[in-house]
């Protein structure tokens, strides 16, 4: 019994030490129900106080929050109550889109993602992001952020930072003093003229950095600015005023490099040694017009190469270019090498260049041109073609031959042009049809898969898709290319092709130039004719065939018209034959009335009457004529008078010389 009395308490405290901790647990559940702000919509563990209008932060925001949407509101600077601090629950908070001036106080201790953007915040202050010593995420983009506006060393405070977006401010200069864990610093478009090499110092976590549209030159940047900078993987500087690509840039695990919208003009020879691991590379949209050899010689792991819109002058100096382009791998991708000078070939891909039309030196004597005499009529002049040259031995090596013009040669209209070979390898011929077709012909001493014949007009730039190409087998020798403009001239090249349709190594492009005939339809004018203008006759054919038959339906409803109104006329004119009443009166000159027997119709034009009965087809035999009568008082009478065989007799109740009755 004594034991029982023992253990008695002890079970007790066990007992109400339980009931107390799931009657605290069962409070805390309800009060965070109904703790909901008014003003607000909880779900779960999201406060939705977004688009209310409110000029500050709802009070109660209840503890197990993990997520705050205040955002597209009204909210100012004084509406953050001391209470929010200490919600340690919430780990994110929207607050873009409101009336903020300033880098908000009393936000949630422990957030961690703030989304800021879209206010007009002008000052960031230490204290501020003193607070947030959690916060790893932090967008604020579209605000009025300037570099005085930022207290030295503020950013520094938020110790666990790792993304930081300031696109879209004031910005002059990088602020000084940023978290040593970044990894990610976004700032452009702003006004950044000047990077100094404090800027980036011991972020040697920084993996992404992004400067675009800013007014940073050459001058502008520190130099050593990127060399801290050891784990950068991607690096954007576009939209600048940078004439040479930026020095020093960290190699060890940088990717991408985007350097397009610039003012470059060259690039040294050492500017990119150090990227060897570099997979993506843009110069689009600069003023380079030649590139020192060797200069992608240690990209390695290059995987794409942009060079679009840059004024390439293909001359003697691109010549390793094209080498390289036919020799580096397929994984590769290379886009933009496009020639915009000189005008001879202009528009062309450098990579389809033949050694022998760059304007080089010449250091190998070339060997003689064939020209065939043929007779002399007109016939528009065609520049001196070239072809290749066959690789000596086993080693592939380019040959410069001696370039020449050959003086106008006339010919007959129908006379072929064949192009003066340097190698026996490839013949290719010219046949001009008419003034907008020329059939192109060639033949081959080796075998080959397939061919890629590609002409452009001389003259213009790569606008609008002049360039044209078209890829044929092996087995075909000639094709006809259509549609060109009269008195113009044409460069056409000839690329023999392997079984994938790649560029055969050591094959160079074999070109010709022709000029096209002048249109015999119009004076100097380059009108197509033939070819264009059976096509516009063979089109307007239909329109024509629609025209006839719609003459010709026209022309026969007429005909029908006109019978029938023929037909109705004839009918009208025996009808007014047949009804005597009915000839030669107006509409408006009858008027009908009945006699006491109701069989007559009464006719009256003008002063005179007649009566025509309607029980048979005679007429009365007695004529019958009403004359009016001018009673004393002004009024008028009608008289009846019945004159049988020329007598006359009159019934009427007053006095008539003529012995008329009147009613």
């Amino acid at each position: 019994m004594g034991s029982w009395t023992r253990m008695w308490p002890t079970d007790w405290a066990v007992l109400m030490k339980s009931w107390l901790i799931f009657s605290l647990g069962l409070y805390m559940q309800v009060s965070k129900t109904l703790a909901c702000p008014k003003v607000c919509r909880c779900d779960r563990n999201f406060v939705y106080c977004n688009e209310r209008s409110l000029t500050s932060v709802p009070l109660g925001i209840p503890e197990g929050v993990t997520v705050l949407y205040l955002h597209n509101n009204q909210i100012n600077n004084a509406g953050f109550p001391a209470e929010l601090h200490n919600v340690q629950s919430v780990h994110t908070v929207y607050l873009y889109g409101n009336q903020l001036d300033e880098f908000p106080m009393n936000l949630p201790k422990n957030v961690r993602v703030l989304h800021l953007q879209e206010n007009n915040i002008q000052t960031i202050s230490r204290a501020a992001l003193a607070q947030l010593l959690k916060l790893e995420e932090l967008h604020l983009d579209d605000n009025s952020i300037s570099t005085v506006g930022v207290e030295d060393g503020a950013f520094r405070e938020a110790i666990s930072l790792k993304l930081l977006f300031l696109s879209k401010n004031h910005l002059s200069s990088v602020p000084v003093g940023l978290p040593v864990d970044l990894q990610e610093l976004r700032v452009d478009e702003n006004r950044i003229a000047v990077i100094s090499d404090l800027a980036f110092q011991n972020l040697t976590s920084l993996e992404r950095l992004i400067v675009d549209g800013n007014l940073l030159t050459n001058k502008g940047i520190a130099e050593g600015t990127f060399s801290h900078l050891s784990k950068l993987k991607e690096f954007s500087i576009v939209r600048n005023s940078l004439t040479y690509p930026p020095p020093d840039l960290p190699g060890t695990h940088l990717l991408r490099l985007y350097l397009q919208d610039n003012q470059i003009t060259h690039i040294p020879l050492t500017a990119f040694s150090n990227l060897r691991k570099l997979e993506r590379l843009d110069i689009s949209n600069n003023q380079l017009r030649m590139l020192v050899k060797g200069v992608f010689d240690n990209l390695h792991n290059l995987r794409q190469l942009t060079v679009r819109n840059n004024p390439w002058l293909c001359d003697c100096s691109i010549k390793w270019v094209t080498e390289w382009l036919k020799f580096i791998p397929a994984s590769i991708n290379v886009r933009g090498f496009m020639c915009q000078g000189p005008e001879q070939v202009r528009g062309m891909a450098v990579r389809e260049l033949n050694m022998n039309m760059l304007s080089c030196p010449t250091t190998t004597p070339g060997l003689p041109l064939i020209i065939t005499p043929v007779p002399a009529t007109a016939m528009p002049t065609t520049l001196v073609p070239t072809s290749s040259v066959p690789p000596p031995a086993s080693k592939y090596n380019l040959l410069t031959p001696t370039t020449a013009t050959l003086p106008t040669v006339p010919d007959r209209e129908d006379r072929e042009r064949v192009t003066p070979p340097i190698s026996e390898r490839i013949q290719l011929s010219i046949h001009f049809v008419n003034d907008t077709c020329i059939q192109v012909n060639w033949m081959s001493l080796f075998t080959v898969m397939a061919y890629k014949l590609t002409w452009v007009k001389m003259g213009h730039s790569l606008v609008g898709g002049i360039v044209q190409e078209r890829i044929v087998s092996g087995e075909k020798q000639h094709l006809s290319l259509v549609n060109l403009e009269p008195k113009s001239t044409y460069r056409i090249c000839l690329v023999p092709l392997d079984t994938y349709n790649n560029y055969r190594t050591g094959e160079d492009t074999v070109c010709s130039e022709a000029t096209t005939k002048a249109s015999f339809l119009s004076n100097g004018s380059n009108i197509p004719s033939s070819h264009e203008q059976t096509t516009s006759q063979n089109l307007g054919s239909p329109f024509l065939l629609a025209g006839l038959i719609g003459g010709a339906v026209i022309f026969v409803l007429v005909v029908l018209l006109s019978i029938f109104c023929w037909h109705m006329h004839k009918k009208g004119r025996y009808t007014s034959q047949k009804w005597k009443y009915n000839r030669g009166r107006r509409k408006d000159d009858y008027c009908e009335a009945g006699t006491k027997k109701d069989n007559s119709i009464l006719e009256m034009t003008e002063t005179s009457f007649q009566i025509v009965s309607l029980n048979n087809d005679q007429l009365l035999k007695g004529d019958f004529r009403l004359q009016p009568i001018y009673t004393p008082n002004g009024g008028i009478n009608y008289t009846d008078c019945h004159i049988p065989n020329n007598m006359r007799y009159c019934n009427s109740n007053v006095s008539d010389l003529e012995h008329c009755h009147t009613w």
